[in-house]
């Protein structure tokens, strides 16, 4: 698993080099060069590999970031290493995820028949449309999408006092699945400052507002840089 944690990728890295911070993203397993690994279907599976491979760079204070699913990874990651190894996060960021206490509002789907659930990537729109089309790549990608579907879908959240450090939940202002109202209540899961931060765009608004998210990232981290 220690080979999931790899360098940060360049516009992030040059990015937080600005406000002094490190970036190392998380490649988990059915995904890049690790597509033939057998993915996670289960959220306390994967966050006690996660705290395995990433427990040795936790020596200096940290944070998270973590959009749509990898908000509610980060989320029990941060509690799973504050209970068992006692690495507090200094700080989450989540995007595009309603607080863990909210639930979801729409049916299973991860088991549907290849067409329905092909329609309903569709319906997303976060798979490119000529990857729906091609057969030879739905074969190859199918697998770790279905996956990552059972993990979030079936995950299940349980009650638990607050996390030590603040909370900056992000959104885009035209994201129907995750409206502004559900990133408010993250709110009930930090135990430092909380804030929320919209921006232009539906759900994947991460991508064409890269440049002011990681700009409001780098911020985050400078801000902490100078409280501590």
């Amino acid at each position: 698993m220690n080979d999931g944690v790899q360098l940060g990728n360049p516009p992030l890295k040059r990015v937080l080099a600005v406000s002094g911070g490190g970036c190392q993203p998380i490649q988990l397993p059915g995904r890049g060069r690790r597509l033939r690994e057998p993915p996670f279907v289960r959220m306390d599976a994967l966050v006690d590999a996660l705290g395995d491979a990433i427990f040795e760079y936790l020596d200096k204070p940290f944070i998270f970031f973590g959009h749509s699913m990898g908000a509610t990874i980060s989320f029990e990651l941060a509690h799973q290493l504050s209970r068992e190894r006692g690495r507090d996060v200094t700080h989450l960021v989540v995007s595009g995820r309603q607080a863990p206490q909210i639930p979801d509002r729409y049916p299973l789907t991860f088991d549907l028949p290849e067409p329905e659930f092909v329609k309903e990537l569709s319906r997303l729109k976060g798979t490119p449309p000529e990857v729906l089309r091609n057969r030879e790549m739905l074969t190859l990608l199918l697998p770790s999408i279905r996956s990552d579907f059972e993990l979030i879908q079936t995950y299940r959240y349980l009650p638990k006092s607050p996390l030590s450090c603040g909370i900056t939940a992000m959104g885009g202002t035209d994201d129907d699945e995750v409206p502004c109202e559900d990133l408010q209540g993250w709110q009930e899961q930090a135990g430092g400052a909380f804030s929320v931060r919209m921006f232009p765009g539906d759900h994947f608004y991460l991508h064409s507002m890269e440049k002011m998210l990681l700009e409001a990232v780098a911020q985050i981290i400078a801000r902490i840089k100078d409280e501590i």
